[in-house]
């Protein structure tokens, strides 16, 4: 499969096309010391905090979508199995609560028997996000390298509000949808 059909997969609103990569086993090709994971905990991994290739952790948001390609010695039968073991603990949106998209490569990665690469669409991005806002307001503030753009590429001062502006609104839109998260668990009496 080509990214183009993972994204046509995952991202059911243009502007919520951010997608938040995991991979386990997290190594590199020269680290030997990394034990072999059973495919079982793969799966586990794939979802926690420490796995995410951003800061993020995406069982506290809301996944829109999820993709994962595992190689090796894999069967469908442990993909399925695995989803169904984990989709009670993870939360997604009430009009796609099977957004799932898998994909096998029988040939496994160098060093290990599998390897399993999560590509989710989830609410989690935000925080980044709300980074990035908060560092460019500190730089903007100051108007620290401001004047590169302004009289070497010769960008109008506005442009810098304007991007601010559509960063916000994406935010908004990802606070939204978190926000169906909300009223969803206080509708079915479960603590988020």
């Amino acid at each position: 499969m080509d990214l183009n059909e993972i994204a046509m997969n995952l991202v059911p609103f243009p502007r919520l096309h951010f997608l938040v990569p995991s991979l386990t086993p997290l190594c590199t090709l020269a680290d030997v010391s990394v034990p072999s994971r059973r495919l079982d905990q793969m799966f586990s991994d794939a979802f926690s905090k420490e796995h995410q290739l951003i800061r993020a952790d995406p069982r506290r948001s809301l996944y829109l979508a999820c993709a994962l390609m595992v190689r090796g010695n894999v069967q469908v039968s442990d993909l399925r199995r695995n989803i169904e073991r984990l989709e009670p603990s993870l939360s997604f949106v009430p009009w796609n609560r099977q957004g799932w998209k898998t994909g096998l490569c029988s040939v496994p990665p160098v060093g290990h028997r599998h390897s399993l690469l999560a590509v989710a669409n989830n609410t989690c991005v935000k925080n980044t996000f709300r980074e990035l806002r908060e560092r460019f307001c500190r730089l903007y503030r100051r108007k620290a390298h401001l004047h590169h753009y302004l009289q070497v590429e010769g960008m109008e001062q506005s442009t810098f509000s304007e991007a601010a502006a559509s960063l916000d609104s994406l935010i908004e839109e990802y606070d939204r949808l978190d926000g169906t998260k909300m009223a969803d668990a206080s509708r079915l009496g479960i603590a988020t």
